[in-house]
This record gives structure tokens, C-alpha cells and sequence, in this order.
């Protein structure tokens, strides 16, 4: 099984990219996030015809997230675990082929101390107590998403420059981490240690060309999909072309 995770920035702008993209990788799973669309907009017909069924859980013009997959998802959730309203679609679970899948788009938090900032770090919370709920041991559970956080200094290409900044602030970093501790592991630095591999470009001053960017997007995979892990990576191509998302896809891969 091939999972891919892919802050999209606009489905209906880059709907021909997705297109291409899943006849040209055949992926089994694919986690979108920032669809900005509502579900009245999404194409699902199109991605039917592609051989491609559809979870989505949108809003108009921000956020949105969908899960879409070769075999049909059940026993969907287009929210996290609480009866607490939270009026940004930001989560989307469903189960495909016995693995729970969670597509998630973390908030931004724009500037470290402000209120949106203080919703992020409520909200990584929330996260992570449902999380919780669907990881017993020997569970097969991946957590994917553009989780606005790069977890670690290798993550970063310049980490004195964004040290304490927002996505690479202690209290966010630690957010991630306490997700994390509940038994997910980062399949991408499973098989890829080395520094320099970044799925977020700014679109402002040549930052993709001088590989300028964070790692804020993972592939979280439970112990027991990380031992079947087999390999991982980020489709650094897909940044490049006419008008692009900032964003590459990332993957994982899965034995059986």
C-alpha cells in the first residue's frame, strides 16, 4: 500500500495536476489537505472515472481536507473524536483495506503568541486525545497531513534564521512530539535521515530554486504499519510547472 499526503492549496485550481499525478504514480492512498472547496465542489466524479473513491470534508475558500483510494473508504469521520464544534474542516478519517487513515491539516498558528497560535496548540491537543482513541497496540493507524510544524532542526534549511519562529517553536515542536509519543513514527527519516529534503516552498524570493524550505508535511505510520514500512520519500517534481502548490506530495510505502 502506497500512502501519499499532499497539501494541494486549491483542488479545483490543480485538479489536471492530481489527475496526472495519480495516473502516473498509482498510489493507493491519497491525503489531501487545503482542497478549499466545498463538498458540492468536489470532484468526485472525476476521481471516479480515474478509479479513485472519495472522503472529503470541505468548507468554501480555506481549509478542507478529503482522503481518496483505490478501494472504498469506511466508517468515516470528517471530524476528530470530541463533540466540540470547530467550524474549520481540518480532519478526516476513514478506514481502507483494515488501516485507519487520518488526513489532517494543521493550523497555521500565525504568529507564535497570538490567539491563533494558542487555538494550534489546543487543537494538537485535541489531536492527539483522538489519536489516542485508535491506537491500541498492534493497531494499524497512519496520521498524514500538512501538520504546519517542522518537527526538528534537520527539517528546517536554515534553523538558526527560524529558530523560534512560527512552525519551529519549542511549544509547537513539543505538540508534534506529544502526538508522536503515542506510538507513530516519521516513515519518511525511517529510510531518509540525511538534511535538505523539504516539502514546503515559499512562492516569494526564488525559495524553491534555492531550496529555501521546512518539512512541515509527514506520513505518521503506528508501529506496527512502521515495521512494514518499505520505503519513503517526497515527489519533489510536483513543486515545479505552472502554478504549482507550495507544497510536494510525500509517501510512504507498506508491504503487506
Amino acid at each position: 500500500m502506497k500512502i501519499v499526503s499532499w497539501n494541494i492549496n486549491s483542488l479545483r485550481k490543480r485538479q489536471e495536476r492530481l489527475l496526472a499525478y495519480l495516473r502516473q504514480t498509482q498510489p493507493d492512498v491519497v491525503c489531501l489537505q487545503e482542497t478549499k472547496c466545498t463538498d458540492e465542489q468536489f470532484p468526485a466524479d472525476a476521481l471516479r472515472e480515474s478509479g479513485y473513491h472519495s472522503a472529503f470534508h470541505g468548507q468554501k475558500s480555506y481549509n478542507g481536507v478529503a482522503i481518496i483510494a483505490k478501494r472504498e473508504p469506511l466508517d468515516v469521520r470528517p471530524a476528530l473524536c470530541d463533540e466540540e464544534e470547530d467550524a474549520q474542516a481540518r480532519v478526516i478519517a476513514a478506514t481502507i483495506g483494515g488501516v485507519r487513515v487520518f488526513s489532517v491539516y494543521a493550523p497555521n498558528g500565525q504568529t507564535v503568541g497570538s490567539p491563533a497560535y494558542d487555538y494550534k496548540l489546543k487543537w494538537y491537543a485535541r489531536l492527539r486525545d483522538c489519536v489516542r482513541q485508535h491506537e491500541p497496540a498492534g493497531s494499524d493507524l497512519v496520521v498524514c497531513g500538512d501538520f504546519n510544524v517542522a518537527p526538528r532542526d534537520e527539517d528546517v534549511h536554515d534553523p538558526v534564521l527560524w529558530r523560534g519562529a512560527i512552525m519551529c517553536s519549542d511549544h509547537e515542536r513539543a505538540a508534534f512530539q506529544n502526538v508522536c509519543e503515542l506510538g507513530l513514527r516519521d516513515t519518511l527519516r525511517l529510510h531518509r535521515p540525511e538534511t535538505g529534503l523539504f516539502t514546503w516552498w515559499d512562492y516569494r524570493m526564488l525559495s524553491f530554486p534555492k531550496n529555501r524550505g521546512l518539512r512541515i508535511d509527514a506520513v505518521l505510520a503506528s508501529e506496527a504499519m512502521a515495521k512494514r514500512c518499505c520505503d519513503a520519500g517526497i515527489d519533489r517534481e510536483m513543486r515545479k510547472g505552472t502554478e504549482p502548490s507550495d507544497h510536494a506530495p510525500i509517501w510512504a510505502e507498506f508491504t503487506a
